[in-house]
């Protein structure tokens, strides 16, 4: 077994984890990321791209509100990249009440966010899909932000300051002597090699999963996992993201995200994050819940529908307690106090939070640790302000999309500029940019490359890009664990999985299509894989 060494692992790749690794690299201390998957793979993906402002949750859940409006603020500078400054409406439609509307006012007000209301013609004039029975409305600074870009930016700088970042790296076990870590075992997922890690400290930030990670060490970490699932429509419905204006309930935020609209949420508790996956009767209860706020929402197309799972610290309370009663503020569990030293978990927050989390935590390990280094997070940017500067009358497009490794694609377009045509129509990428990302070590199959790229995600869902993209990456595709071709089936299984609660009209008709192309034209079903394809 190979033997490695560092001062500190961090175990899950969302944002939270990614997070904390950056903050150590900044810092200078030595750390490894493991994640059982690709990054973002959970909750950090599966969400509805907002950036809160802390306006939804200025009146129940104060702390959290200005908590979010910092973050807000510092990630707007810091990320630029990452975030679209949209703005947010929070609308009072005719069935909402007047007392929450004041409540929310005055919370807003202690809680420091900003607000301004608007007309409903000022509303109405920007928004032309909106219903006729609004009451009132006000703009926050809420914004749209893509949590994949967010986490890979994060990754990028860490690794550029020192840190090491193994994806599809699962934790399986942990070295204890004397009640305290010592090391971890862990197993690469894609090729079942093992190796062992020593180190001082093992931070636990694997989210839903957080509390299995615990078990390792013996330990019991009590999250209520609450599913919300969501709906995602084939066009932007809307400029700026979209908030009833009363207590969280179900379907109650509309987010204009890339080319599609986003409508969420549910909050369902769950037992196992790996098998939470939208319902029919989720999809029923999100429709309706938007036709308040955009009464034709029904007739335009569905592509998918999923669900991420938000993992909740429940404390001394009931497990089973409704999700949106529990705080979305996060907490900070040493369990040497439970007789385990060297093992910290991570519970709660929010990814619009995931900075402060980890600078939280990264203070307070280097208390435990007895080093003086400050936290550079909140002023250091994710990318080099110079790369996404104007230069000869242009701006390095691929530096939004890739951060700083957006430079390759310019690099290898310099060589290549024929390779500068559209692959993906549907979500502007070229083949350059498939052929380039899927040369990277950290793209393992299609899937990794779809997080990237975010080939399939628009209104096709793979039909066309995917075989595409499999011809194209094809050289570098094959020279990972998994066969290329094996990564098309579960690729094209996971977009089919988004859609089976929505199989009607126009999806139906397009599903169909897509297992006429690849069964039929291509026989992937009957496609004998082997090492000479």
């Amino acid at each position: 077994m190979v033997v490695n060494k560092t001062r500190i692992m961090v175990v899950g790749g969302g944002a939270t984890g990614v997070g904390i690794i950056r903050d150590l690299a900044l810092r200078g201390i030595d750390a490894v990321l493991v994640e059982q998957q690709d990054l973002a793979h959970g909750a950090s993906f599966r969400f509805h791209g907002l950036l809160h402002s802390g306006a939804r949750y200025a009146v129940k859940d104060p702390s959290a509100a200005k908590e979010c409006i910092t973050e807000n603020l510092i990630l707007k500078k810091i990320a630029p990249t990452c975030v679209k400054e949209s703005g947010g409406l929070f609308l009072q439609h005719k069935n909402d009440e007047d007392k929450y509307v004041e409540e929310w006012l005055t919370a807003c007000q202690q809680a420091g966010i900003p607000f301004k209301e608007l007309s409903i013609q000022e509303i109405r004039r920007g928004n032309p899909y909106l219903t006729k029975d609004l009451k009132k409305g006000y703009l926050v600074p809420d914004a749209i932000i893509d949590g994949p870009r967010l986490v890979w930016a994060n990754v990028h700088q860490a690794i550029k300051y020192g840190a090491k970042v193994l994806t599809y790296t699962k934790l399986t076990g942990l070295k204890i002597e004397n009640g305290k870590v010592v090391g971890a075992e862990v197993i690469n997922t894609l090729t079942r090699e093992k190796s062992y890690w020593e180190c001082d400290y093992i931070i636990n930030a694997a989210g839903t999963w957080a509390d299995e990670v615990a078990k390792l060490g013996g330990m019991e970490l009590k999250i209520t996992k609450n599913k919300g699932s969501l709906l995602v429509f084939n066009l932007r419905l809307t400029p700026k993201v979209l908030n009833r204006l009363r207590p969280p309930d179900d379907g109650d935020i509309i987010v204009p995200h890339h080319t599609v609209t986003i409508l969420g949420t549910t909050s369902i508790n769950v037992d196992q994050p790996d098998s939470a996956k939208p319902t029919s009767e989720e999809v029923e209860i999100l429709l309706k819940a938007g036709k308040e706020l955009l009464p034709n929402i029904d007739q335009y197309r569905l592509l998918r529908a999923y669900a991420g799972v938000r993992p909740l610290y429940a404390g001394n309370s009931d497990s089973g307690e409704d999700g949106r009663n529990i705080s979305r503020d996060f907490v900070i569990l040493d369990h040497k106090l439970e007789g385990l030293k060297g093992f910290i978990s991570l519970v709660g927050g929010k990814l619009t939070t995931y900075r402060l989390i980890a600078e939280k935590t990264v203070d307070y390990l280097c208390k435990e640790m007895g080093i003086k280094r400050l936290c550079t997070t909140a002023q250091v940017p994710l990318v080099d302000p110079a790369l996404t500067e104007e230069k000869k009358g242009k701006i390095n497009p691929w530096i939004f999309r890739y951060g700083e490794e957006g430079t390759k694609i310019e690099q290898y377009l310099e060589k290549h500029p024929e390779k500068n045509i559209i692959l993906c129509e549907c979500e502007d990428v070229s083949f350059a940019e498939v052929e380039e990302v899927a040369s990277w070590e950290s793209t393992n199959n299609l899937d990794d490359l779809r997080r990237k790229t975010r080939i399939g995600m628009g209104t096709c869902q793979g039909l066309y890009c995917s075989f595409r993209s499999l011809g194209t990456a094809w050289e570098s595709l094959k020279k990972k664990p998994e066969h290329p071709l094996h990564q098309l089936g579960n690729f094209l299984e996971r977009r089919f999985k988004g859609q089976r609660t929505l199989l009607w009209e126009s999806q139906i008709k397009e599903s169909e299509l897509t297992l006429g192309v690849y069964s039929t034209i291509f026989n992937l079903e009957r496609v004998e894989v082997t090492d000479e394809i």
